[in-house]
């Protein structure tokens, strides 16, 4: 006979098993799908068939001659791959050195202003991402508002559309909101007392920013990063619309497998690839943000 606890866990677990297996199959599920689909041969008008090979995951990173059917290394792939990191990491800087001073702006109004600031901070989620990289679109365009002022001091036009410049500038105006709150939200608790502490002891700015405010606000740092950094990684509007065909990121190259490609196992392994980097991304911020518990 089971004791009244054991009884209530267990009534519990039967009561949250439909809505667990729901979640189990939303979400697991799809992704053994696409697992599964990597591993598998194309079909001859797209789709997948049998035998089940490594094939897809080989052209992920090589490449085989047609003619004499040697290997050497995908170059299309790999660039691809480093213009997604690379601008991923670009963007999440960028958005560090933009949303830092804005956060600490913010932070230090007064309690009846910041609710405003706020509010200003988070209008842009109130429009569709098309309609904003669009936006951005229009301004860096070769007649848009930028070459605009530009020719009114006399200054020659800027060619920046369909560049990883233009991407990168679309991409840090998307995702700068996603900085600048979560860093908000750990400079609002930061004690100012630190700071009057360590000007005490004759402390620098810069050693009052890097010894002092940086450490304290980490968690913040660590959570606007991921939060910047993922989806930059996996984007698709954004590099679609700014950078064109040419300058495509791992989002684009998966559809575009899924599509005019017509390679669903090479975009399944390239769509795996991408989870296992977003996977690897937050197991940094967990063990940066146990650091930070661990540093008190």
């Amino acid at each position: 006979m089971t004791d009244p606890q054991t009884k209530a866990t267990l009534n519990s677990w039967a009561l949250a098993a439909p809505a667990l297996a729901l979640l189990v199959m939303a979400s697991i599920g799809p992704l053994l799908i696409v697992l599964v689909y990597s591993f598998m041969t194309p079909g001859d008008y797209s789709g997948v068939e049998r035998p089940f090979t490594t094939q897809a995951w080989q052209q992920v990173f090589l490449s085989r001659d047609i003619f004499d059917d040697t290997l050497s290394w995908a170059d299309a792939h790999l660039t691809i791959f480093w213009r997604s990191v690379k601008l991923s990491v670009l963007t999440t800087a960028i958005t560090f050195l933009l949303g830092l001073p804005t956060a600490w702006f913010i932070a230090t109004r007064p309690p009846q202003r910041r609710a405003m600031w706020l509010f200003l901070i988070t209008i842009p989620f109130w429009t569709n991402l098309l309609i904003r990289t669009i936006a951005i679109n229009e301004i860096i365009r070769s007649e848009g508002l930028l070459n605009q002022v530009l020719g009114w001091f006399g200054a020659g036009p800027v060619n920046l559309l369909y560049t990883d410049t233009a991407v990168l500038i679309g991409m840090a105006y998307v995702y700068l909101p996603m900085m600048v709150l979560p860093m908000y939200a750990a400079i609002d608790r930061f004690d100012t007392r630190l700071l009057e502490a360590a000007y005490d002891l004759f402390a620098s700015r810069w050693q009052v920013l890097r010894h002092v405010v940086l450490p304290v606000i980490r968690p913040g740092i660590v959570a606007g990063s991921i939060l910047v950094f993922v989806p930059s990684l996996g984007a698709y509007v954004t590099p679609r619309v700014l950078g064109g065909g040419k300058n495509m990121m791992i989002g684009n190259f998966i559809e575009l497998q899924f599509g005019q490609g017509q390679n669903w196992p090479l975009g399944a392994a390239l769509a795996v690839l991408l989870l296992i980097a977003v996977a690897l991304a937050l197991a940094v911020y967990v063990r940066a943000l146990a650091g930070a518990e661990r540093n008190g």
